[in-house]
């Protein structure tokens, strides 16, 4: 625990001008971002009497081993520099909001030739019209199906779409009249994006008018004579006023707002925003955070309309935000809000009507979110720090293991020898620090060395980091790193800057004594180290002749065989990813220069491998794209790769040597090895 006093700035360093102040800890990771109107005002509140903090501002501030600072020159600057912050370094005592799924959104992919009509999650695209979110897919995809007898656009995917244009026969809603079939050019691409921009129209919420247009067309067939086709007007109708009785009117006037409130007690806090488009609901989200400051329903708000709104733009950030509080100062927020949106935004606590009435259903929602999160989480946080005080005393550690590292060893009988590095903290699985290694050092099939090898890469970045001597740059591990996440001063959470306090292997006493083997050759002295046998589930310590044996109803046990079967099931996948690629390899891979385009263009003229290798180079230079001196390396490349395969005697199933003659198949011809996916193994 560190001292404030030790890291203080001196007087007069601090700038009395608008900027964003980072706090870090001892590793240099970011832990807290914040911004302040007077940075020497703000930064001073922190260095007070800890007894007079907040709890958890106290937490911070002795977690913490440094403070830095940057001056920008307006509050919105500082707005948005700290939304930046806060995205890129993940700080662990920011207020963030979480929720346990991804929105989905009922999209219209306008930037295609043809435009779809579909569910969509996660990131927006450019050029695609997005309505919601909604709680449910099953929400978007009744909507769907109402609206398609009125506006039939197309909802199939990029491979439906290209087997009907290729067959010449559209799919089944093509058929049934819910789909106007542009693939096999039943209606001109023109004519399938008006459908489309009126879909889009509809949900946007300009529906008075279009169905004002369909019953006047309804009563012209009618006139005319033309009954069938006023019957089927009057079925779209019925349809269309069926699909906007799912989002009743809320507000009379067709108004285009978000609704933001805030349920909260002194730990939590829980946010529900309904999305109101041409006075209808037309979405609704929520999220719920842990309150890690002492902080006002007004900076809750600050921070949901920067989650929000973050990566929004244009018609995404409506004209009018009504919230239960306002950010002090509000005038940067709005300014903020108003730049994203490229006109006026109104950001305001509703007074009376309509719109004060649906704030109460919002904030309903919000308390009820916020009394089922804590339903459904009050046990868990019981048991999970239980289960850490139980593998601290089970262990005789110090103090509970807060950061937990869990190795796991994978192979297919010696082959594609993988290893992966799960990561929970606090008992929870911290999946953007989870990491997978190759293992280098030599071949075959030893769980033992391949652990000795993956603790003393592993930690060998920890020590580099940790002495400021620069990247280590062999054996780089597999996942999710680049070249740019060893820097020592940009905050981010770097490959392996971090130590546990616990090292778990999945193993008995040989991984155990491996494992510690490899600390000690480094000369670390401070990481507790076990290993989980699945036997008999026993925990072994290094150095023990006899296992630690925790009761079956142990949530300390629970805790470790949660951290090892993820630390397997990662290796196992990283290992299956590995052996699949190696099965799609084809002798073409390593032909220099030759791309995916031209692999293909081979393979469609000669139809298969093994016609390819029979053909002459004449032959290949056909090819177009192919010349003379890539065919005679395509030949070489399959000749080598052909004479490399071993034979086998079919008879008795033996591997024959090169030199060894008679290797034939039972009509006299050599007989190949089988394909690598036809041997058998256990995965471990």
């Amino acid at each position: 625990m560190a001292d404030p006093s030790s890291y203080r700035p001196k007087p007069g360093e601090i700038p009395d001008s608008p900027g964003v102040y980072r706090f870090r800890d001892e590793h240099r990771r970011v832990i807290y971002v914040g911004k302040a109107k007077s940075l020497r005002q703000r930064l001073a509140n922190y260095f007070q009497d800890l007894a007079s903090l907040h709890p958890r501002t106290r937490t911070m501030v002795t977690t913490a081993a440094s403070v830095e600072w940057t001056v920008v020159s307006t509050e919105v600057e500082a707005l948005q520099l700290e939304y930046s912050w806060i995205k890129e370094f993940d700080p662990r005592f920011n207020v963030k909001y979480r929720d346990d799924k991804s929105y989905p959104y009922l999209a219209v992919t306008m930037n295609e030739e043809f435009p779809r009509v579909q569910v969509m999650r996660g990131q927006k695209r450019k050029g695609v019209r997005y309505f919601g979110p909604y709680g449910h897919a099953w929400a978007i995809r009744d909507t769907v199906d109402l609206l398609l007898r009125v506006f039939p656009v197309r909802t199939c995917s990029a491979g439906v779409f290209k087997n009907a244009a290729r067959t010449g026969r559209p799919c089944l809603l093509g058929y049934i009249g819910k789909c106007s079939a542009p693939c096999v050019d039943r209606v001109s691409a023109d004519e399938h994006r008006d459908l489309a921009e009126d879909f889009c129209d509809f949900m946007a919420g300009r529906t008075g008018t279009y169905i004002r247009r369909l019953e006047q067309q309804m009563k012209d067939a009618a006139e005319e004579m033309e009954y069938e086709r006023a019957a089927r007007l009057r079925d779209d109708i019925g349809a269309l006023k069926k699909a906007m009785e799912k989002s009743a009117v809320v507000l009379a006037d067709a108004t285009d707002a978000d609704l933001i409130a805030v349920a909260e007690d002194e730990l939590e806090a829980a946010v529900q925003i309904f999305h109101v488009r041409g006075g209808r609901v037309r979405g609704q989200r929520g999220w719920v955070t842990d309150k890690v400051e002492e902080i006002t329903t007004g900076a809750l708000v600050e921070h949901a309309l920067q989650q929000l709104y973050g990566e929004e733009k244009g018609d995404s950030v409506p004209k009018e935000v009504l919230v239960p509080a306002l950010p002090d100062p509000v005038e940067p927020v709005q300014e903020w809000l108003t730049e994203r949106r490229g006109s006026g935004v109104s950001l305001r606590i509703p007074q009376r009507g309509d719109k004060k009435a649906l704030m109460e259903t919002v904030q309903r929602n919000a308390q009820q979110a916020l009394v089922l999160h804590k339903t459904k989480r009050a046990s868990d946080l019981t048991t999970r720090s239980r289960a850490l005080e139980e593998i601290a005393e089970a262990l005789d550690l110090d103090s509970a293991p807060l950061r937990i590292e869990c190795y796991d060893i994978s192979h297919l009988q010696g082959d594609d020898v993988v290893a992966s590095m799960v990561v929970f903290e606090d008992g929870l699985q911290r999946k953007s620090e989870y990491r997978r290694f190759q293992i280098k050092g030599f071949a075959g099939q030893d769980d033992v060395r391949s652990m000795h090898e993956v603790i003393s890469r592993r930690f060998r970045r920890y020590l580099a980091e940790k002495e400021k001597t620069g990247e280590w740059v062999d054996d780089l591990p597999e996942e999710g790193t680049t070249e740019n996440g060893l820097k020592d001063d940009d905050g981010r959470p770097k490959k392996f800057a971090y130590p546990p306090q616990l090292v778990v292997v999945d193993g008995g006493q040989p991984q155990v004594a491996a494992a510690k083997k490899a600390l000690d050759e480094l000369g670390i002295d401070d990481i507790a180290v076990c290993g989980l046998a699945k036997r008999l589930e026993e925990v072994w310590l290094p150095d023990d002749d006899d296992p630690v044996v925790l009761p079956r109803t142990s949530e300390g046990l629970y805790l470790l065989q949660r951290v090892r079967d993820e630390a397997h099931r990662f290796a196992i996948t990283y290992q299956r990813t590995k052996r699949a690629h190696r099965f799609r390899s084809s002798p073409l891979d390593d032909v220099p220069g030759l791309g995916d385009t031209r692999k293909q263009a081979l393979l469609k003229h000669f139809g298969s491998l093994k016609k390819l290798r029979s053909a002459t180079i004449d032959q290949i230079c056909e090819v177009p794209g192919i010349g003379r001196k890539t065919a005679e390396t395509i030949a070489v490349a399959l000749a080598q790769a052909a004479s490399a395969a071993p034979a086998v005697n079919t008879a008795t199933g033996e591997i024959m040597d090169e030199e060894e003659p008679g290797a034939t198949g039972s009509g006299g011809e050599p007989v190949t090895a089988g394909a690598p996916d036809e041997r058998r193994g256990q995965e471990t």
